[in-house]
C-alpha cells in the first residue's frame, strides 16, 4: 500500500473576514483614484514657477542683446495676455460696471495662478467661474460666463502643458462633472447652457495638448537614445581601434623579445671559455626573455579575435609605403609622395603607426573625396617623425555619399599618436580639402650605444 501526502496552502487569515481575490476592475479603479489624488489633490497648491525657456526657436535665435532676453519670457507673455483677453471679455460683457470689474479680476486671477502653481489654478478657475456665475447678470451662458469660460479653457491649457496627460484627462472629467451639477441643479432662471461647447473646446484643446507633448515625450526619448548609441559607437570603435593597435605592437614587441632570447642562448657559444658568471648572466638574460615573452602572448592574447591569424611576414613600416602608394593610384587617387631630412630607421613602433597613419588618411581621401589628388609628406627631423597628409576638394561634391564610420579611421589615428606622446591635427583647408598633421616624437640615441 502506498500513502500519498497532499499539501494544501491555505491563504493566510483574514481578520475581517475570509479571504476575497479582488477582481482587475476593482485594482483599476483603485489606481485610478489613487492617479487623481496623486495629479490633483496632493500639494495642489505646491510652488512650481514657470521656468524660462531659451530663446532656441528659428526666429528668437536671431534676436540680439535684449530682445533675446525678452524673448526667454514669451511664455509668461502669452499666459498673461490670455488671462487679460479673458478679464477684457467679462468686463465688456458687464458694460463696464463695478460688478464686470470683479468678474474681470476673477477671471484674470487663475490664469496668472498657473505661472507658479498649475493644479491649484485648476481649482481657483471653478471656484472663480462659480462665484462670477453668483455675482453675474448675463442669463443666456451657465455655468461659465463669457470670461469665465475663456479663463478656463486657458486655465486647463495651460495646466495640461505644464503637467502630464493624466491630469489633463482627470480635469476634463472634473469639468465635467461641475457642468453636470451645475445644469441639473442649479440651471433655474437661465435659459441658455454652454456646458457642451466648453466639454467640446476643452477636449479638441487637451487633446491637441496630449498628442504635443506625446511626439516632444517621443522625440526626446529618441535624441536621448541616439546619444547614447553615438557614444556606445564611439566607445566600441575606440575599444576596436585599440585592439587593432594592440595586436600590431603584440607582434612587434614579440618579434624583439624572441630576437633577445636567440641572442642571449647564442651569446655564450660565441666566445671561448667564458667565464661561469657571464653564462650565467646569458642565461638568466633568456629566462626572463623567455618569461616576458609568455607574460605578454597571455596578457595581450586575450584582444585577439578567434579568426586572427599572425601574419606571415613583419608589420609593415615606411619602406613599404612605395607600395601603398601604388595600391592607392590603381585605386584611381592622384598621390604624391615628398620625403624631406635624412632617411633613417626609426623604432618599429613608430614606424609601423606612421604607416597606418598615412594608410588611413589615403583611405579616408579614397572615400570621403573621391577623384581628388593627394600629398604625402615625410619629414626626418632631429626629434622625431612629421606627417603631413592633404588631399583636396572633390570634384563632384554632390555625388558624395554618407559614409556611416564618418570619424572613425581619425580616432584611429589619434589613438596611435597619443600612445607615442605625439600631436595630431586633422582638419579642413581652405580650399574645402582636408589636412592631417602629425609628429611623433622619437629619443635620439646617444653616440655611444650600438645596435644589437
Amino acid at each position: 500500500m502506498t500513502e500519498t501526502t497532499q499539501t494544501h496552502t491555505t491563504p493566510p487569515e483574514n481578520p475581517y473576514g475570509a479571504y476575497r481575490p479582488r477582481s482587475p476592475e476593482f485594482r483599476a479603479a483603485v489606481d485610478a483614484l489613487r492617479g487623481l489624488r496623486e495629479d490633483l489633490f496632493q500639494n495642489a497648491f505646491a510652488y512650481r514657477p514657470l521656468p524660462r525657456r531659451e530663446p532656441d526657436g528659428p526666429l528668437t535665435r536671431r534676436l540680439k542683446g535684449r530682445r533675446r532676453e525678452y524673448a526667454a519670457w514669451r511664455s509668461h507673455g502669452l499666459v498673461t495676455a490670455a488671462g487679460v483677453l479673458a478679464m477684457l471679455v467679462a468686463w465688456t460683457d458687464g458694460s463696464g460696471t463695478t460688478t464686470s470689474v470683479v468678474c474681470g479680476l476673477l477671471a484674470l486671477a487663475p490664469v496668472l495662478l498657473t505661472l507658479v502653481r498649475p493644479v491649484g489654478a485648476f481649482w481657483l478657475s471653478l471656484v472663480s467661474a462659480t462665484l462670477v456665475a453668483a455675482i453675474g447678470t448675463t442669463y443666456g451662458n451657465w455655468p461659465w460666463l463669457p470670461g469665465s469660460f475663456v479663463s478656463h479653457l486657458a486655465v486647463l491649457t495651460v495646466v495640461a502643458i505644464r503637467t502630464r496627460p493624466r491630469t489633463a484627462a482627470w480635469m476634463w472629467l472634473l469639468t465635467a462633472a461641475y457642468g453636470f451639477v451645475a445644469e441639473t441643479a442649479f440651471s433655474w432662471g437661465h435659459y441658455g447652457t454652454n456646458v457642451a461647447p466648453m466639454l467640446v473646446f476643452s477636449a479638441l484643446i487637451l487633446l491637441a495638448v496630449t498628442v504635443w507633448q506625446i511626439r516632444r515625450q517621443a522625440e526626446q526619448e529618441v535624441t536621448a537614445q541616439q546619444t547614447v548609441t553615438e557614444h556606445e559607437r564611439s566607445r566600441r570603435t575606440l575599444l576596436e581601434e585599440r585592439t587593432t593597435i594592440a595586436r600590431e605592437l603584440h607582434d612587434v614587441v614579440a618579434h624583439h623579445m624572441s630576437v633577445v632570447a636567440i641572442q642571449a642562448e647564442a651569446a655564450p657559444y660565441r666566445v671561448e671559455n667564458p667565464p661561469p658568471e657571464l653564462e650565467k648572466a646569458f642565461a638568466t638574460i633568456r629566462e626572463n626573455a623567455v618569461a616576458a615573452l609568455t607574460e605578454l602572448r597571455r596578457v595581450l592574447g586575450v584582444v585577439r579575435a578567434e579568426d586572427y591569424e599572425v601574419p606571415d611576414a613583419p608589420q609593415p613600416t615606411l619602406a613599404e609605403l612605395d607600395g601603398l602608394l601604388a595600391n592607392v593610384r590603381e585605386a584611381g587617387l592622384q598621390v604624391e609622395k615628398v620625403v624631406t631630412g635624412a632617411v633613417r630607421e626609426l623604432p618599429q613602433g613608430v614606424e609601423l603607426s606612421a604607416y597606418r597613419i598615412v594608410q588611413e588618411a589615403l583611405s579616408n581621401t579614397l572615400r570621403h573625396a573621391p577623384g581628388a589628388s593627394a600629398r604625402v609628406e615625410i619629414g626626418y627631423v632631429l626629434g622625431g617623425l612629421g606627417l603631413r597628409i592633404v588631399n583636396g576638394p572633390p570634384p563632384n561634391p554632390s555625388l558624395l555619399k554618407p559614409s556611416p564610420g564618418a570619424g572613425h579611421g581619425i580616432t584611429g589615428m589619434r589613438e596611435r599618436v597619443t600612445m607615442l606622446n605625439g600631436e595630431m591635427t586633422a582638419d579642413a583647408t581652405a580650399d574645402g580639402g582636408y589636412e592631417v598633421a602629425v609628429f611623433l616624437p622619437v629619443a635620439m640615441s646617444s653616440p655611444g650605444e650600438g645596435g644589437a
